[in-house]
């Protein structure tokens, strides 16, 4: 793609009413090539005319627009918004009632699979599709009588107006979800409104990104330094490569080895950028310090943020020793992802804490540094394909996520330098016999958690009171929802056979078979 093509030439603005979908909504957007992004829905019209959106995306909620306090928008917002807007479910049915249409409870709710029967071809939303398509409803209001000047174009068994619009004005709604797997031409859908609607020339690719970012950073930095904290993960590895290609040697990475990291990863880490790059990357040995300020830690939020605390102290100080040799450094560099930015916290006000990031708060301002993140409009599966697209092996592209506490986060209760031992072995077992079965670029992620249970087992002829090791496998996108792994038997009587035979201390190998909600990915 040419260097003169701006990647953000064209957005879409998401407007989030609370939909626990919103972020597939945008990453189906973005698959069309069509960049987005999402914001609250009570951002005001002001917000909305400097974003200068291509179209709008209402998202679904889980309120009833009839409620006291439901999430509105100001009147004369469709109007004045200016461009066309897609409403899906409950933005369909904010759109039906701001134009004077009815929305009542129906007497029959709509959640799970349903059948959609097109009764207007010529809609641009359903142009090539099926008469009669599956899709995925979540609602239980559903809207009575349409506006004036709309028209229907599809309807269920129980919804007469499953889906509306009234293209003179650019107005489009959908009473079910087009975004989720479960809708199959939902993509489609989208894509039809995307480029038939609002003409948009699907420009957002990472080719184009790379461009467009690599010369933003260039003129953004000019010969200032940047300092770099490199874990060896997909975001922190892709961020500083993007980087190194456009500033070069102004860029430090400073690799922390903190003790807590799996079998061989600080040798095939600053292997790969030394070697490829030919970066500059500068290596702290600090596991012994961390593994001090973790003794006898056993709760998992404090074990976060004694880490965070104590990498901050180590790369501080490199960081000004590095300054005295070299000058002083203006940027900080971070692989901040887009789905960090939504997790951090919601329009409604922080989130309520999970777990906490690992993106260290307080460490730019400490250091008098400004923020460089120039990966924190990207998904997790484009910053893997902008790894391609800068040529990084796929050793570090294809690498499965990797907390930044690391192990101490896999190893419940204490961390000891013992229990590392334990479940790096064990960790590189299921890693080894993963990759073995060809299975380790299907997955997620894959790996070992150490529990703080001891179970009797026998071995040889004597009784034997052991630790138990979990395994853990999950499918997913992007992280942000996850299904646990069907594993193939074979393999996992494999993995189990070889951890309990060759990891001393291990008597017991439990597979882990929830998903994401209600489970995390990590354990801690």
């Amino acid at each position: 793609m040419s260097s003169n093509v701006d990647a953000h030439a064209e957005r879409i603005l998401i407007l989030d009413f609370g939909s626990q979908y919103t972020q597939l909504i945008a990453r189906r957007v973005r698959e069309a090539h069509v960049y987005c992004e999402i914001h609250p829905f009570d951002v005001g019209l002001d917000f909305v005319r400097r974003f200068a959106p291509k179209g709008i995306i209402l998202s679904g909620g889980p309120a009833s627009v009839y409620d006291a306090g439901a999430p509105d928008l100001p009147q004369g917002f469709f109007e004045q918004a200016g461009v066309p807007i897609l409403g899906i479910c409950y933005g369909a049915q904010l759109m039906a009632r701001h134009h004077g249409g009815a929305v009542e409870r129906s007497d029959r709710r709509e959640f799970g699979p349903a059948r959609i029967e097109v009764t207007n071809a010529e809609s641009p939303l359903f142009a090539g599709l099926p008469a009669d398509m599956p899709v995925w409803m979540s609602h239980g209001d559903r809207i009575e009588r349409l506006p004036s000047g709309f028209r229907a174009s599809a309807r269920t068994a129980s919804s007469p107006y499953a889906a509306f619009e009234a293209p003179a004005r650019g107005l489009y709604a959908v009473q079910f979800h087009p975004e989720v797997v479960h809708t199959p031409d939902g993509r489609r859908m989208i894509e039809h409104f995307l480029v038939r609607v609002c003409g948009c020339r699907r420009l957002w690719t990472m080719a184009s990104f790379l461009e467009s970012e690599t010369a933003r950073i260039r003129e953004r930095v000019g010969r200032e330094r940047v300092l770099l904290g490199l874990s060896g993960g997909v975001d922190s590895s892709v961020a500083a490569a993007l980087i190194h290609r456009a500033i070069g040697r102004q860029l430090t990475c400073v690799f922390v080895d903190n003790g807590l990291l799996r079998r061989g990863e600080a040798e095939q880490v600053t292997g790969v950028f030394r070697e490829w790059l030919g970066a500059d990357v500068v290596v702290v040995d600090a596991a012994v310090r961390f593994l001090a300020a973790l003794e006898g830690v056993t709760d998992p939020e404090q074990k976060r943020k004694l880490i965070g605390r104590e990498f901050i102290a180590v790369f501080e100080e490199e960081a000004e020793r590095l300054a005295a040799a070299g000058g002083r450094f203006t940027f900080l560099g971070q692989g901040t992802v887009y789905p960090d930015v939504i997790e951090s916290a919601t329009h409604r006000g922080p989130a309520a804490t999970i777990k906490s990031h690992h993106n260290v708060g307080g460490l730019p301002e400490k250091m008098g540094l400004t923020l460089l993140e120039p990966l924190r409009e990207l998904f997790k599966d484009e910053v893997r394909q902008l790894g391609r697209e800068l040529g990084l092996p796929e050793t570090v592209v294809g690498r499965h996520p990797f907390p930044g506490p690391g192990l101490a986060i896999r190893l419940l209760g204490a961390v000891t330098g013992p229990r590392l031992e334990i479940l790096r072995a064990a960790d590189a077992i299921v890693d080894e016999e993963i990759r073995a079965a060809g299975l380790y670029d299907s997955l997620w992620q894959a790996f070992a958690v150490l529990l703080p249970v001891k179970s009797v087992g026998v071995m040889g002829d004597g009784r034997t009171y052991e630790d138990t090791i979990c395994v853990r496998a999950v499918t997913s996108v992007d992280g942000m929802t996850a299904d646990w792994a069907r594993l193939p038997y074979d393999l996992l009587a494999t993995i189990s056979r070889r951890i309990i035979n060759e990891v001393r201390g291990v008597n017991q190998v439990v597979y882990d078979i929830s998903s994401k909600p209600p489970a995390t990915i990590e354990w801690e």
